[in-house]
């Protein structure tokens, strides 16, 4: 099946593990050969796993701000660029659906990228065209903090969802033909932003609620509204995000990170040997493909068999369900929803077509939008005060 309609993944944060292991060396880190021991990401593993599309996340860290943020997410667009350079054979730039399409005709993987949150743009309209103009389409509205203009699902309430400058940011993001990606953002924003947008949204890795209890999540109420909207919520393969136990187990662990004078979310090696003797001292409950598919299950039942999809966050997380501790996992998963009785239909939408129409049906929005409206000059200043 995945070789008719491979795995369209919504979120991939090799970019940032390439950064903070070996500083972009691509010869320390060759991808064409197999990676295990540092990567969740090696195209081995890819093939392995039935991936025809990826969103590499350009993701930078929400404590980096201002210009220092811009210029990191710059130099995450740029291994990728690398990456594409170096493995033509395997890896290939996509901006388009039809690019998707193409890629897919010629087994190559569809290489596309994601920004993950608004603090990569400064504050600035002109600076989130030229990151679509660079390839970057889509655009997570936060990470883990709040920014000046959207709330965070981790943080406490600032703006009440999105500001003024907020909604002018997902108004031009449609009209350049960017992803509204509302992953990480407080129910709040969720809702302004689905109010807001002409163009499909995107969750491209988060999973249900009413599953697992964790503010990384999307409530029913707003999965609810995807068909209407046309979008797609990617389920995410995050442990802590989809198994409750896991949860106060991660929060554990990310304490015991802090007291070592390390950032909960790295994944050097001196990070890993740290989890490591965390998690041997301290068993990790375990999440499963089941446990994914109770979220795709929960997630078809209420926002559409159309509205769903895959985004595993692999080299963004340190911790991995069994079954689907790497990109070649995509088919155990498979093999779950098929146990489940989910058709060879529905599975085709889950792992390609879906995605695809979202992008495809953005690009139709821009389009029109780019008939009738030019580029917004607004500021935060102007419209936030």
């Amino acid at each position: 099946m995945l070789a008719a309609h491979p795995v369209v993944d919504g979120h991939n944060d090799l970019p940032w593990a390439l950064r903070e292991q070996v500083r972009y060396d691509l010869d320390r880190r060759d991808i064409a050969t197999d990676q295990q021991a540092h990567l969740h990401t090696d195209i081995p593993r890819l093939r392995a796993g039935g991936v025809g599309a990826q969103f590499w996340s350009v993701y930078v860290r929400s404590d980096l701000a201002g210009d220092d943020a811009v210029s990191a997410t710059l130099e995450q667009i740029d291994v990728v660029t690398q990456l594409l350079a170096r493995y033509p054979d395997d890896l290939v730039r996509a901006l388009t659906a039809e690019d998707m399409e193409a890629a897919r005709a010629e087994g190559r993987i569809a290489s596309l990228m994601g920004a993950e949150g608004g603090h990569s743009i400064n504050n600035s309209l002109a600076t989130l065209r030229a990151l679509y103009a660079l390839g970057v389409r889509y655009m997570t509205l936060t990470h883990n903090d709040n920014i000046a203009w959207a709330d965070s699902a981790t943080d406490e309430p600032g703006v009440g969802g999105l500001s003024a400058f907020g909604r002018a940011v997902v108004r031009e993001m449609n009209r350049t033909g960017m992803l509204v990606d509302l992953s990480h953002v407080a129910a709040t924003t969720m809702r302004d932003a689905l109010a807001v947008s002409v163009a499909p949204v995107i969750f491209s890795h988060s999973s249900s609620l009413a599953v697992c209890d964790h503010p990384r999540n999307i409530p029913d109420d707003v999965l609810a509204l995807l068909p209407a909207n046309g979008g797609i919520a990617m389920a995410t393969f995050v442990p802590k995000f989809v198994l409750p136990a896991a949860g106060e187990w991660t929060r554990r662990a990310d304490e015991n990170m802090r007291a070592h004078g390390l950032h909960h979310l790295e994944t050097t090696p001196e990070a890993m040997k740290i989890h490591r003797a965390f998690e041997d001292t301290h068993p990790r409950p375990m999440a499963t493909p089941a446990t994914i598919a109770d979220h795709l299950d929960r997630m078809r039942e209420v926002a559409g068999v159309d509205h769903i999809g895959i985004g595993g966050d692999y080299d963004g997380t340190p911790f991995t369900p069994t079954g689907l501790e790497d990109v070649s996992g995509y088919p155990n998963l498979i093999a779950e929803l098929l146990r489940r009785s989910w058709s060879s239909a529905d599975l085709a939408k889950l792992t390609w077509q879906n995605a695809v129409r979202t992008l495809r049906d953005a690009e139709d929005v821009a389009r029109d939008l780019q008939t009738r409206s030019a580029p917004s000059n607004a500021t935060i200043g102007l419209l936030d005060g």
